[in-house]
């Protein structure tokens, strides 16, 4: 699916997979989790299957592993 099917200008509902994701509901977007910036669906590639999030970038995704206590060697 691309931003050109009738999606529309909404957010998209989306379950996220190990490597893959399910688009729930059509739409254009999704926001990210650390940021609120949208993030067109064709350009989705940081997400987090453990907290249904996803994520602008490589900086946003660590942050939230960072905030969820997600990584090795880290105190809660």
């Amino acid at each position: 699916m691309n931003r050109f099917e009738g999606s529309g200008n909404r957010e998209a509902k989306i379950r996220y997979l190990d490597a893959d994701f399910q688009i729930l509901t059509p739409g254009s977007h999704v926001v990210c989790a650390m940021t609120g910036r949208p993030i067109l669906i064709d350009e989705l590639k940081y997400w987090s299957v453990a907290r249904q999030e996803a994520y602008a970038d490589a900086a946003a995704s660590l942050e939230a592993e960072k905030r969820a206590g997600a990584l090795p060697n880290q105190s809660r």
